[in-house]
């Protein structure tokens, strides 16, 4: 037996908690066809009753929505769209009146070209202005380097070419901005003091009206090579990357040394607050070693496990990046924070059922390969009971509770990523993943909003598993998810110890220990089925077990004494 992690004492609430991602616009709706702040306020009973500790917040700022509201135009301002700042406040202080924990999405390498930062910055070529984003010349009638945009083509605009630009102040400006995602997005320069100011106040607005924290939004892209040097390769953010660690150089734009330098400054931010404000890393890098290195104990508190996010769906990956995140965040003090789906991925139950499992690609439509749905659901609910199995902390996204499948029939024509249209839709996007919720089977739009409108449509199908009927059938994914969440909390599985056995079987098999209970097995069974021993108590299973046979793609906890 291998001792993987040791039992911990209780800590700060993000340690083990487990947090649920809402994203704004596809929730709930109190009026309209985009869901609101008012939305969600309406069915935070949902949210607690599933067994959460938090909600994240995606973003609700002030945006012309180029990017789902990545692209923020007033950091300070909701957005009409889903509210107003007192809404906002009614929402955090419901939120808390319900027993939960408060965190919202921060923005902070790139604006929307609708900031008035950016906005001054074209109005005055020679000015102080531009020198808050990374404005340069270019070379002859080509940009500044060879970067590549995350959504496709290059990585910089000329002003003079911007849709906005004949007839305009701009029409002779021959610079160029950088935007390592969609030109609407042009990146802050963070060399700048007036930067890290500006973001110290954003950070202690909402600070003041709240909230218990902040996930930070490509939390490795702030701090680029001043020299702007060719880089010749594509660093793959949204579809899985084929690349190995240590096989090109270093990227001179991401997860640079000087990202630690700005969470160090915010953690002393936080810090004002009292010691329970949470920093959250959205931070795709190669290595567990270095995702660490965001959550020492100066910098934030939880990042995102996307290791563990992109493993296909077989033993020795799971065993191995199990292993491997433990050991890196044990070495600094941190709690693994496991994730398995959020709003820029393919839903679990799609990506889980294709071929080729992992990261997978980024959308899925009608045309290309379709997933087993069936084979999906069964892996991704496993997968699910596993991650509740595991020390520290999760993320679960909405939806992912019933069992939502990607939309794959999702019409071209009402697609809005803009990763679909810079990639001349060669992407699917990440539309399909971002459906309203189904709240009411029999009611109009399925409850996601008064009238029944929705921003994007739902798919055929989506009625049965509406909240309302999955709340009154035991055999649920909802009723899973409840009954999982409720052991994991019972059971403290977040602060036990985690030993792996059988390190060479066909199936994972970990024994979780606390001083306070008897020790429960998790078993994980993948292509090859396996048999629970004799006087085996099941306390939770992803899918019901029949005279001890444990079938391929199922996951389960058990005792071996019946006072458990």
């Amino acid at each position: 037996m291998r001792l993987l992690h040791e039992q911990t004492e209780p800590g700060q609430w993000w340690t083990e908690a487990v947090i649920y991602q809402i994203y704004p616009r596809s929730f709930a709706s109190s009026g309209g066809p985009m869901g609101d702040l008012r939305g969600i306020i309406g069915r935070l009973g949902y949210v607690k009753d599933l067994g959460v500790d938090a909600v994240w917040l995606s973003p609700f700022y002030l945006s012309p929505q180029k990017d789902a509201g990545y692209d923020v135009a007033d950091y300070r301002l909701v957005d009409p769209r889903f509210g107003t700042n007192d809404d906002c406040e009614a929402l955090i202080a419901a939120s808390h009146d319900h027993g939960l924990k408060f965190i919202v999405d921060l923005v902070p390498n790139h604006t929307s070209d609708q900031h008035e930062w950016f906005q001054a910055a074209l109005a005055n070529p020679q000015g102080p202005e531009r020198d808050r984003y990374w404005f340069r010349d270019g070379v002859g009638e080509d940009p500044p380097n060879d970067w590549l945009s995350i959504f496709g083509k290059s990585a910089w605009t000329r002003v003079c070419d911007r849709p906005d630009a004949p007839g305009s102040l701009w029409e002779n400006d021959r610079q160029w901005y950088l935007h390592l995602f969609d030109s609407s997005q042009p990146d802050l320069n963070w060399h700048n003091p007036r930067v890290h100011e500006e973001f110290r106040n954003i950070l202690r607005f909402w600070l003041d009206r709240g909230v218990d924290g902040f996930r930070v939004d490509v939390a490795h892209g702030l701090d680029k090579d001043a020299d702007l040097p060719n880089w010749q390769f594509h660093f793959d953010m949204l579809s899985a990357s084929e690349r190995e660690p240590g096989t090109i150089p270093p990227p001179p734009q991401w997860n640079r040394p000087g990202v630690h330098d700005i969470y160090r400054e915010w953690r002393q931010v936080l810090s004002e607050y009292g010691p329970d404000r949470a920093l959250v890393a959205e931070a795709w890098v190669d290595g567990l070693p270095e995702l660490a290195k965001y959550v020492r104990s100066d910098e934030m508190n939880q990042a995102f496990n996307f290791d563990f996010l992109c493993a296909p769906f077989e033993v020795d990956s799971y065993r191995r990046v199990i292993r491997e995140s433990l050991a890196a965040m044990d070495a600094v003090g941190a709690p693994t924070t496991w994730v398995l789906s959020n709003h820029d991925v393919v839903r679990a139950v799609s990506r889980m059922g294709l071929p080729v499992t992992g990261k997978g690609p980024n959308g899925i439509r009608a045309t290309d390969p379709q997933p087993n749905a069936e084979l999906g659901l069964r892996r991704a609910l496993a997968a699910h009971v596993l991650q509740a199995a595991l020390p520290g902390s999760c993320y679960i996204y909405q939806g992912e509770e019933l069992g939502l499948p990607e939309h794959m029939a999702l019409d071209d024509s009402l697609r809005q990523d803009p990763s679909f249209f810079r990639t001349d839709g060669w992407e699917a996007g990440r539309d399909g993943c971002r459906i309203p919720m189904p709240w009411e089977a029999q009611a109009p739009g399925f409850g996601f909003s008064p009238t029944g409108e929705s921003w994007l449509p739902q798919p055929e199908g989506i009625a049965a598993l509406a909240a309302d009927v999955q709340a009154t059938d035991p055999h649920s994914t909802l009723a899973l998810f409840r009954a999982l969440l409720r052991r994991r909390r019972d059971l403290q599985m977040a602060r036990a110890a985690l030993a792996e056995v059988e390190e060479d079987a066909p199936y994972l098999h970990y024994v979780s220990s606390h001083t306070s209970r008897e020790d429960v097995h998790v078993l994980l069974t993948f292509a090859t089925p396996a048999v629970l021993p004799a006087g085996a108590r099941i306390l939770v299973g992803s899918r019901e077990i029949h005279d001890a046979a444990i079938a391929p793609n199922t996951a389960v906890w058990y005792t071996l004494n019946e006072s458990a």
